[in-house]
């Protein structure tokens, strides 16, 4: 997929341009694509926010994902 990405002048992307055949490709293989809406609550950011604060502050507190996987899978 040939994507560009959109900066603003800070250098943060804020946009991405897909070519309209590959757009239309992806519409084909993904009905519907055009109508999708993503529309995260408030609530749902304000606990990320915090996580991420959280995190910050006690990062060894953290758990290896791959470690953590490894031992629920070994509970099953």
């Amino acid at each position: 997929m040939n994507l560009q990405f959109i900066s603003d002048s800070t250098g943060e992307t804020t946009g991405v341009y897909i070519p309209i055949k590959e757009w239309n490709e992806l519409k084909s293989k993904f009905k519907g694509i055009e109508n999708v809406e993503i529309d995260i609550p408030e609530w749902h950011k304000e606990i990320v926010r915090q996580r991420l604060v959280d995190y910050k502050k006690s990062p060894e507190q953290a758990l290896d994902f791959d470690a953590t996987m490894d031992d629920i899978e070994k509970s099953l």
